[in-house]
């Protein structure tokens, strides 16, 4: 109890704290807007998001109640073995993103025609710039610095505790092909938005923290 009221502490005395907390549950919100749009258009998404949402409709409950659940579960494991990856963005991520996006693709499915989900060109543009603003959302709730989601904290602290000598490029790389592998094995098809994804997420959230740091945290 006193390490986990030692790292709260920790996020709410950091500088910038409360520019943190808006840049962060910005993100958050975003995030689960831009995914709703990658999942109407079906041309692929994060690994996480690949899993998850095949799994879920696989069990034909809700995406953000089955990653509400799994996030739950691997929350526990970081809760014993990371509590330093845990702040309120772990929380947000974890409760928020996936509702959010189940509620946006009920809207959109509501209010806008189907042929811009599902027909050439339409499709591929509403791809490339859900894609495009979903890794800044990305960008915005990492360098937030507010705590990592617990999927994302698992190889950080497997890279950390058990596969020390192992590059923590390679841990993250098998473990997201883990993640693809267990969606394809409950009938999801990966597309060419997980690649994508491998590719410039990185880059980019290095690009916007950069940004974010000087004009906005002024570090």
């Amino acid at each position: 109890m006193d390490k986990i009221k030692k790292t709260f502490l920790n996020y709410i005395s950091q500088p910038d704290f409360k520019k943190r907390l808006i840049v962060m549950n910005i993100g958050v919100f975003l995030m689960g807007l831009f995914l709703s749009l990658l999942i109407k258009v079906d041309l692929g998404t994060d690994p996480c998001t690949f899993m998850n949402w095949t799994i879920s409709e696989k069990l034909g409950i809700l995406f953000g109640t089955w990653q509400l659940l799994l996030n739950v579960f691997l929350f526990i494991i970081v809760i014993l073995f990371g509590r330093k990856y845990i702040g309120f963005g772990t929380i947000a991520n974890m409760v928020f993103v996936g509702y959010i996006a189940n509620f946006f693709k009920w809207l959109w499915e509501k209010t806008l025609p189907d042929y811009i989900f599902t027909d050439m060109p339409y499709r591929a543009v509403v791809f490339v710039l859900a894609l495009f603003l979903f890794i800044i959302s990305v960008s915005f709730y990492i360098n937030a610095n507010m705590g990592v989601a617990p999927f994302d904290a698992i190889p950080q602290i497997v890279s950390e505790r058990v596969l020390k000598k192992v590059p923590f490029a390679v841990i993250r790389m098998c473990y997201d092909f883990l993640v693809i592998l267990v969606g394809i094995i409950f009938g999801g098809r990966p597309n060419i938005g997980i690649v994508l994804m491998a590719f410039f997420l990185g880059p980019v959230i290095s690009v916007v923290g950069k940004f974010l740091n000087r004009h906005v945290f002024h570090l």
